[in-house]
Formats: structure tokens, C-alpha cells, sequence
């Protein structure tokens, strides 16, 4: 969530920044009705509860008739007390509420509009070009034996699939080369788990306008997670980290489960846009005032892990309308995929300033011994499943071969996958 004080007090960068996402101005005036009357509650409260104190100490000085009443007039003001007491707790959590429904703050330079006002910031390599009829990812998978989706669909329904012998290979290959750029990075490794109570679900941000793409078990009251940055951001959740020496951060490989809810027949074909997959996260836990910097670190490091690859890709700046309501800032990469002649998302990378570490209570000690300050998180993908498609489109061949880049080469065991029937 915001700082309650920005609300209190600097309203119009809130209001600003509603209008960057091209949000109404609504959200925020509930969430200051709610917050003056639970101010009001609160005065309230105290106002009868310093009156009834004052009215214990009448009540046992007096004696006699006078008591009786004073004993009268106390019970009738008791009743009062229950009542502003209760009232100040529907107060506090309607202003909760309210305040939880504000979107972060974005920073200043992210484009204002939709998604469509994306700012191109870097295109890197060529845009791939063939002297034959280019296949598709799935074209090119089945006859290589890598990629079975009937069988997928047939065990689990649709948008599941099963990577089989190279295929299978080829995902690890990415995981691998992530864990090597994230362990020279110093992050430390996990795995964590792939289900989360609600309060770490919500704490990061995820139950609101798309929480009908998470998968829910009602009678466990878990999540299963569409990403690690989930367990990732609630693994400090209540604590007081040590940032002393820098930022602390965590890569995190795991599987990642998401309804796919809200596409609606889009990206039906083969593994672009599926319920399970596998991803590597990067994870940052910094001060408030180097968030950007790691932003941008981030961001480097998942240059250096698409570095020698062979994708054209470029990284864009998103627009604040297309950004969660926990993000301030995203940048992500998209490679060029030639079946769709189109860019498509590799990885992304946010910062989420504050937000999500003042709704899970994690804190740092800026002076080492003094009071604390609210931790900034970030998180930033290095590798998922669907980097396959662009690979095996990338680096296709006439014959429906498809070289496999030497950084992948010794996880995958070949410098090139052969259709079967040419084997």
C-alpha cells in the first residue's frame, strides 16, 4: 500500500498518478473519506474513553446517593464506549480497505496511457530473415519430438502440454544458464513453495483486478503462485532485514501456475500462453532511496543472461496503464518472434518502491540501532518456458532443424536438434 501520509498530505501525487494509469480519481477520494472518518472514530474514542476515566475516579470518591448515580451515569457511558469502540474498528478496517485499493505511486518518467504508449529503450541484435518458408514453434517442436501437446491436453486439458527428451533439456538449459548468471550476481538460490496463505497473496498485490488468474484451494486457503516473487516477497514478511551490507537478493526457480482466465481463446496454439510453466525470479530487498539503481541492475542482468542467445529483442519502458497495481515502474524484454511477426514478453522486471513491503511489514534499520524505514522490493524474471519459442523460431533451419546456441549447448547435450524422421 501508499504511505498513509501521502494520502494525508500530498493528495495530488496520488491523484497524478491515477491519471497516468488512466484510473478515476474515485479510488482515491474514498480512501480519504474513509481515512478522516476513522480519524473522526478514533477522536471519538479517546474523547469518551478520557471522559469515562475521569468518571472512575469521581465514582470512587463519592459515597452514598451521589455514587449511585455517578454508578448510573457510568454504566449508560460504558454502553457509549462499546459502541465508538466498535465503530472505530469498522472505521479502521473501511479505511484499510480503501487505502489497500490505491494502486503504488508510479515514478516520474514512466509513459502515461495504456499499453499502446510503451517507449522503446534499447533493440538489441537483427530481426531474424529466412530464404524459406519460416514454421512456427510448433511446426518445428513436433517433428523434432520435443513438444506434445495432444498428450497434454488429453491428461490435464487445454493450454498444458509435455516437454519430452530435447525439449525437456532445453527448458533445463535456460534454468541453468539463469542459475549461472544469478549465482555470479550473488543472489542466493531457492526453491521455494509454490503455494502461499492469502495475506502473503494480497501483501504482494496480487488479489486485486487479476486475482481471477490465480488458482485458489478453498478448503487448504491457498494460492497456488503465478510466480516465485510471491514466496519470494513474503519470505521477510514481519521481520527487520539487514541491509548493511547492500541489497539482499534471492533467485528463485520454481513452477508457476496461472488460469489464463481473462484471454479468452487468445495464444491457443502451442506453449506462448499456458497454465503451467517454469521460471527462474529474481528477487531485491534495497532502501527506498537505491531502488532504481537496482532497477536498473536487474535489468543488466537479464541482458547478460540473453546474451549470446542469438534473439533479436527489444526492452520497453510499459506504460503506467499497463502496469499492476504494485509496480511503479516495469521494463520488459520482448523477442522478436518471426511466425507472429510481432515482439512477445521474455521477461519483465518492477519496481515496486514501498508497496508491497508496508502491506507485509518488512522493515530495515537505516542507522543500524535506530527506527526503522519501510524496504523497497524488485523483481525481475531470468528465464521461463516460453523463451523456447522464440529460440526454436530464431534459430530454425530449412530443413526444420534448429541449432541450439552455445551457451545451451552442454545443458542440452547437442549444437542441433534434428527431426525425427531425419535422424
Amino acid at each position: 500500500m501508499i504511505d498513509p501520509g501521502v494520502l494525508r498530505d500530498q493528495p495530488d501525487l496520488i491523484r497524478a498518478s491515477l491519471d497516468a494509469r488512466g484510473q478515476s480519481a474515485d479510488a482515491l477520494t474514498r480512501a480519504q473519506d474513509s481515512d478522516l472518518k476513522w480519524r473522526e472514530a478514533i477522536s471519538a474514542f479517546e474523547k469518551l474513553r478520557a471522559e469515562q476515566n475521569n468518571l472512575g475516579k469521581e465514582v470512587a470518591a463519592a459515597s452514598g446517593e451521589a455514587k449511585q448515580e455517578l454508578v448510573a451515569t457510568a454504566k449508560e457511558l460504558a454502553q457509549r464506549v462499546k459502541q465508538a469502540q466498535a465503530d472505530l474498528s469498522e472505521m479502521e478496517t473501511e479505511a484499510k480497505a480503501a487505502l489497500w485499493a490505491l494502486p503504488n505511486l508510479v515514478v516520474e518518467g514512466v509513459p502515461s496511457g495504456d499499453e499502446s504508449n510503451f517507449v522503446v529503450r534499447d533493440t538489441v541484435g537483427d530481426e531474424p530473415h529466412f530464404d524459406f518458408p519460416a514454421r512456427d514453434h510448433l511446426e518445428l517442436a513436433e517433428p523434432l519430438g520435443i513438444i506434445d501437446m495432444e498428450r497434454g491436453a488429453k491428461v490435464a486439458g487445454s493450454r498444458f502440454y509435455y516437454l519430452v527428451g530435447a525439449g525437456a533439456l532445453l527448458e533445463n538449459a535456460l534454468m541453468q544458464r539463469a542459475i549461472q548468471v544469478a549465482s555470479a550476481a550473488g543472489f542466493q538460490l531457492m526453491v521455494p513453495p509454490t503455494l502461499v496463505r492469502p495475506e502473503i497473496m494480497q501483501g504482494t498485490g496480487f488479489l486485486g483486478e487479476h486475482a481471477s488468474e490465480i488458482y485458489y484451494l478453498p478448503e487448504d486457503e491457498l494460492y497456488l503462485t503465478g510466480t516465485s516473487e510471491v514466496a519470494l516477497a513474503g519470505y521477510h514478511a514481519d521481520e527487520i532485514v539487514d541491509l548493511s551490507d547492500g541489497p539482499r537478493r534471492y533467485a528463485a526457480l520454481s513452477t508457476c501456475y496461472r488460469r489464463e482466465a481473462g484471454s479468452h481463446g487468445k495464444d491457443v496454439r502451442g506453449i506462448i500462453r499456458v497454465h503451467q510453466f517454469q521460471k527462474m525470479e529474481m528477487f531485491s530487498y534495497t532502501t527506498a532511496d537505491d531502488a532504481e539503481a537496482e532497477h536498473q541492475r536487474l535489468l543488466d542482468w537479464q541482458h547478460q543472461m540473453l546474451d549470446g542467445l542469438g534473439l533479436h529483442y527489444r526492452v520497453i519502458d510499459v506504460a503506467a496503464g499497463d502496469l499492476g497495481s504494485s509496480a511503479a515502474r516495469k521494463f520488459d524484454i520482448e523477442a522478436w518472434i518471426p511466425s507472429q511477426g510481432s515482439y512477445r514478453e521474455l521477461t519483465s522486471t518492477s519496481n515496486c518502491t514501498t508497496f508491497q513491503a508496508r502491506r507485509l511489514n518488512t522493515r530495515h534499520r537505516p542507522d543500524g540501532d535506530g527506527p526503522t524505514d519501510i524496504v523497497a522490493t524488485l523483481n525481475g524474471t531470468l528465464a521461463t518456458t516460453r523463451w523456447i519459442v522464440a529460440l526454436l523460431e530464431t534459430h530454425q533451419q530449412a530443413d526444420g532443424s534448429v541449432v541450439i546456441p552455445e551457451p545451451l549447448q552442454p545443458f542440452v547435450g547437442t549444437e542441433l536438434l534434428k527431426p525425427q524422421e531425419a535422424e
